[in-house]
């Protein structure tokens, strides 16, 4: 469980930088070698491979130098884990509104009720009225 907690942690803080979601997006597309990822941002290469480095660390991202190109790849069975995490925290709301709908439904009727004049009450006005009117 721990184990589980800390890798959904490092899966979490690396797609917390705006520079590393947009890495994976890209390989979204496909394998890319760094120099292709770190084209689209203004920062210096050892910079960018820190974010390189996060993903790694992560699971996300997979990469292999060949020769003078290292080359990276999405992992994606690594958010499998935040997948597991995200359903089951969708399970939990849902039954949550589900229970808070039912509440408020609850309580619309209740104040239907308590709106509605009873029928004693009913047929006292009734009779009332009718006294008014013989008078």
């Amino acid at each position: 469980m721990a184990n589980q907690s800390s890798r959904l942690d490092r899966i979490f803080a690396a797609l917390a930088d705006p520079t590393r979601r947009a890495i994976v997006m890209r390989l979204c597309a496909g394998e890319a070698s760094v120099g292709e990822l770190a084209d689209p941002f203004d920062m210096a290469l050892p910079s960018f491979m820190k974010h390189i480095q996060v993903l790694e660390t992560s699971g996300l991202v997979q990469s292999e130098k060949s020769g003078r190109v290292r080359t990276c790849r999405l992992s994606p069975d690594a958010l499998l884990g935040a997948e597991d995490w995200f359903q089951q925290q969708r399970a939990i709301w849902e039954a949550r509104l589900d229970r808070f709908e039912a509440y408020v439904m609850k309580l619309k009727k209740e104040r239907a009720a308590a709106k509605r004049p009873s029928k004693v009450a009913e047929k006292k006005t009734d009779k009332t009225t009718k006294r008014k009117g013989a008078e």
